[in-house]
């Protein structure tokens, strides 16, 4: 889950803020300290974090793109300038356009935006933005919502009382909830320090940058492994009073099954799953950043030379081609996979199901799975050619219907030209074109596409001036008949504009029926 720090570098931040018995602060210095807190932890806890950095004032500017390197990102920090007024549209539109540019309108996205609460004077503040907010077009739309799914995280360098003196709290609410509630924001408490600068990044992390520690489990065999990204709380729709549903900090390995069977499955949210080595003395190696590369690469060794579970399991779903399904809490369930980034690598992901006792219908209800050997015979036969799944489901469903698709102008131009081929072979084909008429009708009049009706009846009128001189006569009576009802259809008043009304062929002495009136 990428991140973008937006830093405010306008001049309201190079106010003082008296600091006993030190040298005299501004707020810029206490949100650098802050930031700087942020990245030491994301470079020992969240390392595989893409963090990217905005400044802005009345303009933005991007200082580092998306990166690992948060030495980087730090020294960065050294570097900022002091500019003019504040303008947060300005900077809500840059954040857009750098995630769109990286990761496009599907990747969830952190953005943590630092500021001092200060909203700007004029044309370009954030109350002339909100106060103009029903009066634009969709060229120049606020940028909240952002097109992409989003926690906006807003980082004040003030405490609450200043904030509530200058409304700029009701200001910066209104942002979090234009942004679907995702967010929160975060004030210093109490007088404006280093130390409660420092409390206050630290509850950024307990919220969005605590890594997800986790024991994979499958009989007797565990390991201890951490999931990035950390998996979000599951609030489902259907529930009266919906509960967020959180996934257990045990993973218990329940079965395994071909990759074949499991398909491509719809799932709420991918993550790595990295194994977290333990020394003798129980303290973790081979986790975070080491302080420089030799400690880094020791740190490593240790770790290759003692054995572990999740680097077992990974290997062996690799060489046998199966996925392993998890429990991840109440009838919750999962599947662990091996996924190659190239020829030599590869990684061990954990795919996490929507909750519920059936996420994946043809494989049927998870609790009724078990072993091969409890079977009668070898559902996968002897030779290993054959398979149980898919579950055959017990109603027939409604797409499995023959039902008429016109998303493409091509489908309707095929349906149309099939009623006008059977018309020129009446009255030998009459049975089929009138199936046909009928199918197009009632889509027609299921969409409302009350035109088309006027548009095929006006070509089966053209159609029957078009007859030659050998056509059978009983053809012109039953394109004229058609014709007339489908026009009568397209005005949508009278019976013959009902759903459930057919059109029937009509009855003529030609048609060989008339022994059957008298």
């Amino acid at each position: 889950m990428p991140t973008v720090v937006v830093m405010d570098v306008s001049l309201s931040m190079t106010r003082p803020v008296p600091v006993e018995g030190t040298e005299e602060f501004q707020r810029k210095h206490l949100a650098v300290h802050g930031l700087t807190m942020l990245f030491e932890h994301m470079a020992t806890n969240y390392k595989l974090e893409f963090t990217s950095m905005v400044v802005f004032s009345s303009l933005w500017e991007l200082m580092v793109p998306f990166t690992r390197d948060y030495n980087t990102l730090q020294e960065a920090l050294s570097n900022i300038d002091d500019h003019d007024k504040t303008c947060l549209e300005s900077a809500l539109q840059g954040v857009s356009s750098v995630v769109q540019q990286e990761w496009g309108a599907s990747i969830p996205s952190q953005i943590v935006l630092v500021t001092d609460g200060c909203l700007g004077i004029g044309k370009g503040s954030l109350q002339h933005s909100l106060a103009t907010l029903n009066q634009r077009g969709e060229s120049n739309r606020f940028p909240l919502p952002f097109p992409f799914p989003s926690k906006l995280y807003i980082m004040c360098m003030a405490n609450l009382e200043e904030l509530q003196s200058s409304d700029s709290l009701d200001y910066l609410e209104r942002l979090i909830d234009l942004n679907n509630g995702e967010g929160q924001i975060f004030t210093i408490d109490g007088p404006l320090c280093l130390k409660n600068v420092q409390s206050m990044f630290g509850k950024l992390i307990d919220v969005a940058y605590t890594p997800f520690h986790a024991v994979l489990k499958c009989g007797n065999l565990s390991s201890d492994v951490q999931v990035f990204p950390r998996p979000e709380p599951f609030i489902t729709d259907e529930e009266i009073d919906p509960v967020p549903k959180t996934i257990n900090t045990d993973l218990e390995v329940v079965g395994f099954i071909d990759i074949a069977d499991i398909s491509s499955p719809p799932v709420l949210s991918r993550h790595l799953v990295l194994p977290i080595a333990l020394n003798k003395e129980g303290d973790e190696v081979g986790t975070g950043l080491a302080d420089d590369i030799e400690d880094e690469n020791s740190a490593n060794q240790i770790a290759g030379k003692i054995p572990n579970f999740c680097v077992l399991l990974h290997g062996s779903l690799k060489v046998e081609g199966m996925v392993a399904l998890v429990q991840l809490g109440p009838e919750w369930h999962g599947i662990l996979y091996s996924q190659a980034d190239s020829k030599k690598k590869s990684n061990l992901m954990m795919s996490l199901f929507e909750p519920g006792p059936e996420p994946l219908p043809w494989l049927g209800k998870m609790i009724q799975l078990g072993p091969i050997s409890d079977a009668k015979e070898n559902p996968y036969g002897e030779e290993d050619n054959k398979s149980p799944f898919p579950l055959l489901p017990k109603s027939k469903r409604s797409y499995a219907q023959n039902v008429t698709v016109w998303i493409k102008p091509s489908g309707l131009q095929t349906d149309v030209q099939k009623i006008l081929r059977n018309a020129r072979k009446l009255p030998e084909k009459t049975q089929t074109f009138y199936k046909e008429l009928n199918r197009l009708r009632k889509s027609a009049l299921a969409f409302g596409f009350l035109d088309l009706l006027k548009g095929v009846s006006d070509m089966l009128e053209r159609e029957c001036t078009l007859l030659p001189d050998t056509a059978h006569p009983d053809a012109a009576f039953q394109l004229t008949h058609a014709a007339a009802q489908l026009k009568l259809a397209s005005t949508g008043g009278s019976e013959h504009g009902a759903y459930e009304h057919n059109i029937v062929p009509l009855q003529t002495d030609f048609s060989g029926r008339s022994s059957d009136r008298m």
